[in-house]
């Protein structure tokens, strides 16, 4: 029973990371229906950048952080301004090709500039200290990044519920035409959920940054969100939040008991069971358009 709840714990922890880049991919999907497979690199950047201002410039770590926050949310907005939104009568084909194209070129670019070498970013909290909840352990970087992603989800669930720009955010994502004619500028809003989304994406590299630095940190954290977000609906925030969490748990236990080679497979053998079963997602409503 204590291996079982160990597992659970770990899986949880491990989720909430999964949770963060899943929320990130969903908030773009909400204003584009388009996969955003370039999620990834728009962490990783960033989190290279808060690296380079620690090592290179030997900048104190409230310094670096929110250097790399800010600098993320610029590049979110970049990216959209600059090349999503120039894409000329763009289909979701084009746009998910446009993601990866996107991907590869930071991918290069953090290649080039960084190296490939591992390395770990200096950070306050080890990887290696624990704290015991009775007879089951975690790790405390774990349970850091376990109270950060819940502090962000509820951070998010306030600003969509209460303030004025994540209303007008909801509003376009629901009906842009809609929004469009009510005055609100919906270039705009669909700019500004890309650079949240490249925050909330940050967040959660930067808190795995502490155990491994190297260019393709994100992508499993990535593909991990993806299927969270497929699991649960890749239109509602909740649904992302807790489909990420299934797959942490799902797949610790499928380590823990049967085979830890093939850990990394149970997070597509979940979406494939889910999509087979429910299409839209465990928490999301399946439309049908009709002609």
């Amino acid at each position: 029973m204590i291996d079982f709840l160990q597992m659970v714990l770990s899986g949880i922890a491990v989720g909430s990371s999964y949770a963060l880049m899943g929320l990130g991919m969903v908030l773009i999907y909400k204003s584009s229906e388009v996969p955003n497979f370039v999620q990834g690199e728009m962490a990783l950047l960033p989190v290279f950048i808060a690296y380079m201002i620690l090592e290179t410039y030997g900048l104190p770590m409230y310094v670096a952080l929110p250097g790399a926050l800010v600098f993320s949310v610029l590049l979110g907005c970049f990216l959209e301004f600059a090349v999503i939104r120039r894409a000329k009568e763009p289909n979701v084909i084009g746009l998910i090709i446009i993601t990866i194209g996107l991907e590869m070129m930071l991918l290069g670019f953090v290649s080039w500039k960084f190296g490939a070498d591992q390395r770990a970013m200096p950070f306050p909290i080890s990887s290696y200290d624990s704290v015991a909840i009775g007879d089951i352990f975690i790790s405390t970087l774990d349970l850091l990044t376990l109270v950060v992603a819940l502090t962000l989800m509820l951070i998010l669930f306030l600003f969509f519920r209460f303030s004025k720009l994540g209303v007008a955010m909801k509003a376009t994502q629901q009906n842009e035409n809609a929004a469009r004619l009510m005055g609100i500028k919906t270039n705009r809003i669909r700019m500004m959920s890309w650079g949240i989304s490249s925050l909330v994406g940050t967040v959660a590299g930067l808190l795995l940054a502490p155990v491994i630095l190297e260019p393709y940190m994100m992508w499993n954290p990535m593909l991990k969100g993806f299927a969270g977000a497929v699991v649960g609906g890749m239109t509602s925030l909740p649904g992302a939040v807790f489909g990420a969490y299934i797959v942490g748990i799902v797949e610790h236990l499928f380590g823990g008991y049967i085979s830890i080679e093939f850990k990394s497979v149970v997070a597509f053998a979940v979406i494939v069971l889910v999509l087979c079963i429910k299409p839209s997602g465990l928490f999301a409503r399946h439309y049908v358009k009709k002609v």
